[in-house]
């Protein structure tokens, strides 16, 4: 990996631990690229390789698609998992069960980088309510600029070490590890997007009745081998339908 693609990659993942960029606003921020599909595509593009970028970040999504986090509470970090994850796995020629495998610890690291920018930001918070009732308006509307800087060296700086320095170690540390060892990631990996799956269905359905259109999906998909358009196509219908009977019912 050279160094111009190494930035490129710290400055995205920097860019999508934030929830908002000047002039891009959200588009630019956590709701966007911060997202493991879309970063696997920028990383991919980067790399040159998209179509596994994608897959990688694709399988990463599917971990991390019913992810909750109410107030501060955050039980993953999205973040280091897709841009330390899907770039090591790229330039390793790893599998995306594999670099589902590796995203976890890295998404605990990336917790832990949650936590420390936060506990740090909060002198700012009192800092900039002190300013503001002394009057010091100018200095206030700084702090935002202020807080950034540790989200930017917290963020930007281990992404970029990782995928800089550690894109030539990477190979040789997977060369090294056990087949055995390596059937278990690969393991984990493929199950650990159904945990995923399984926290967005808990989440979203209301009634048990509603598992059967999960049920009818996974039949259309898996056993029929219907295209995914088709099926979305479908779903979108049967979507507004319902729609339409909850509106006539209220």
């Amino acid at each position: 990996m050279t160094l111009l693609q190494a930035l490129l990659i710290a400055l995205l993942g920097y860019l999508g631990s934030i929830y908002g960029t000047f002039l891009l606003g959200t588009v630019g921020g956590w709701n966007m690229i911060g997202r493991p599909i879309v970063a696997g595509a920028l990383i991919g593009l980067i790399l040159g390789d998209v179509k596994n970028g994608v897959l990688i970040g694709a399988a990463i999504q599917a971990l991390y698609v019913g992810l909750v986090t109410p107030g501060m509470s955050v039980p993953g970090d999205v973040n280091f998992a897709s841009y330390i994850g899907i770039p090591l796995a790229l330039v390793s020629n790893a599998s995306p069960e594999y670099a589902v495998g590796i995203s976890v610890p890295l998404s605990l690291l990336g917790v832990a980088a949650v936590y420390s920018v936060a506990t740090f930001n909060a002198v700012f918070v009192h800092l900039q309510d002190r300013w503001i009732e002394e009057g010091k308006l100018k200095q206030a509307t700084r702090i935002p600029i202020y807080s950034n800087i540790s989200q930017f060296v917290v963020r930007f700086i281990p992404i970029f070490l990782a995928c800089y320095f550690g894109a030539d170690y990477v190979p040789k540390m997977i060369a090294l590890i056990p087949d055995q060892l390596g059937v278990i990631f690969q393991v984990l990996g493929g199950i650990l997007p159904a945990v995923g799956f399984a926290l967005l269905i808990k989440f979203t359905l209301k009634k048990n009745i509603e598992l059967l259109y999960v049920l009818v999906g996974f039949i259309m998909m898996a056993v029929l081998k219907m295209p995914i358009v088709a099926i979305t196509v479908l779903a979108a219908f049967i979507a507004y339908l319902d729609y339409l009977r909850c509106v006539k019912q209220s």
